[in-house]
């Protein structure tokens, strides 16, 4: 068998284990660096005073690193080599993890305990501890991921299954309260962009709609919320998954196949959308109750080779453990990893797997990169528009750059003569949660009695006073074709440009070279 096969079937058609496609077989994991979330410890046993204050203050600094998650690894020296201690030692140490993390207000759980066999026979063991703790600034912790793939995929129904925790009855049952629109119910066919949460508590728990009635409740009794965003398959709203992709600024993008199809219509369109915008993709292949075993073999076989040929350098794993769902979570930004988990959404198989990694996964913004934005001016992209009785006209959008606060002012526009309106910042909410501030990467609404529901638009922004403004409808592009039926484009050529929350049609003026041209604004 081919040796990329057996990276993902293993020996004899069998799943791969975890240490072999990890290479962490020979009980040695890559050296300890200072930067990141992730800190190696060989024992944490009785430490003194002083000591404990200082391992404390260590770990205060993974977590800012990780922005509120941290992963200890107990029983592994700093360059990395896995020694382990005995399950007295191991037990010990975590009790002082456990004090450390309770004086930051913390919590811990372990994920994973790794076995050490020696010759001699005095087996040793290790431990993988998961650290939690909500920033002092947020509410809670936030994931965006994107859901894609092709029509009649099961995508709506899986999500309504996550974020509901009842399984579906084979008929759609759990997509319906997903959709938004009659037409969507009839045809059980996703034409808008809709969002759904799935949050987890302290301890690593599912907090849904089956414990909660309310978004609200859902947002207080969570210290991680995972946010989905389901778009359309239907090749006839294409326009509008790609303005998802681009205005919602997702994490991580899930993309999803069935069992029985594999890789058809627009999962080809849809996965070199995510290539081109660097967004990390993780595979979900849906409806594994209704394909045989192998049916379900030719649909991974060809899998692996749609990667390849679309020139994704990432490396599939198939997920089919916790530990294994755990290391995809951690490697998923740096690894380049493509974790392709199979489920089904009526009998539950694997869903767990999902839950695990979704619970483990990190924002993909970094916390020396949040901090180097927030220095620079106020830059919030608008995507959607309200009018709130009793409160005005509501937008709500993305926070690329710099930090809002109550009271703040900015400046909103470019309105039809290219000028900017001055406004003041009345009330803020995230996730239908009142709050005093947003940080970049964050989405929020914002408020101002001194909006006019008629003069915003999506697609407009809101700036710091202090941001040099320049309204343009002409500029140069460097582009590159990623597919088109004509497989060319020249002069005069219309089309739609996505740029964050701006959907603007456009034609080319001119080509200066191969992968540059000058596009107008129509």
């Amino acid at each position: 068998m081919d040796e990329s096969f057996c990276f993902l079937f293993g020996d004899d058609d069998e799943a791969p284990d975890l240490e072999v496609s990890a290479s962490e077989n020979t009980n040695q994991l890559p050296p300890e660096v200072e930067e990141g979330n992730i800190e190696y410890k060989l024992k944490l046993i009785d430490p003194t005073p002083a000591r404990l204050t200082q391992l404390v203050t260590q770990m205060k600094w993974r977590l800012r690193e990780g922005r509120g998650e941290a992963i200890y690894q107990i029983g592994v020296e700093d360059k990395g080599n896995v020694a382990g201690l005995s399950e007295e030692d191991l037990d010990s140490s975590i009790d002082t993890l456990k004090e450390m993390a309770e004086r930051l207000d913390a919590t811990i759980k372990v994920i994973r305990r790794r076995t050490i066999e020696y010759e001699h026979g005095d087996d040793r063991v290790s431990a993988e501890v998961h650290v939690r703790k909500v920033p002092d600034d947020q509410q809670f912790i936030e994931v965006r991921i994107a859901v894609t793939g092709h029509m009649e995929v099961g995508k709506s129904t899986l999500l309504g299954v996550l974020t509901h925790g009842e399984t579906d009855n084979g008929r759609g049952r759990a997509r319906l309260d997903l959709f938004r629109h009659l037409h969507e119910m009839k045809s059980g066919r996703t034409s808008s962009i809709s969002q759904e949460i799935l949050g987890f508590d302290c301890a690593g728990n599912v907090v849904n709609y089956s414990t909660m009635r309310k978004t609200e409740e859902i947002c207080q009794a969570s210290s991680k919320l995972i946010t989905f965003i389901d778009l359309a398959g239907h090749p006839k709203y294409m326009k509008t998954t790609v303005f998802g992709l681009t205005g919602q600024h997702p994490d991580i993008t899930m993309l999803v196949v069935s069992a029985a199809c594999g890789a058809v219509g627009t999962f080809h369109e849809h996965f070199s959308y995510a290539l081109a915008l660097k967004v990390p993709i993780c595979l979900v292949v849906n409806k594994v109750d209704v394909c045989s075993k192998e049916q379900l073999k030719k649909t991974l076989i060809q899998l692996q080779d749609t990667l390849k040929q679309m020139g994704c350098d990432s490396v599939p794993l198939l997920i089919q453990s916790e530990d294994e769902a755990a290391f995809a979570a951690s490697k998923i930004y740096t690894l380049s990893v493509v974790p392709i988990f199979t489920v089904s959404a009526v009998s539950g198989h694997n869903l767990e797997l999902i839950i695990r990694f979704l619970n483990l996964v990190l924002p993909k913004m970094t916390q020396p990169e949040v901090e180097r934005r927030e220095e620079a001016p106020i830059e919030f992209h608008i995507d959607e528009v309200y009018s709130v009785p009793g409160t005005g006209t509501v937008v709500d959008g993305y926070l690329k750059e710099g930090v809002i606060r109550e009271g703040d002012f900015i400046k909103v526009g470019p309105a039809e003569d290219g000028g900017y309106k001055h406004v003041q910042i009345s009330t803020i909410q995230r996730k239908r949660a009142s709050c005093r501030w947003v940080r970049p990467g964050q989405v929020a609404c914002i408020a101002s009695k001194q909006l006019n529901r008629d003069s915003v638009r999506i697609g407009m922004v809101g700036l710091g006073l202090d941001k040099e403004c320049v309204s343009c409808m002409e500029f140069i592009a460097d582009t590159y074709l990623i597919y088109h039926t004509t497989n060319s484009i020249t002069s005069k050529f219309r089309l739609t440009v996505y740029i964050n929350s701006i959907r603007q049609q456009a034609i080319v003026v001119d080509i200066e070279d191969v992968s540059c041209c000058i596009v107008y604004l129509n």
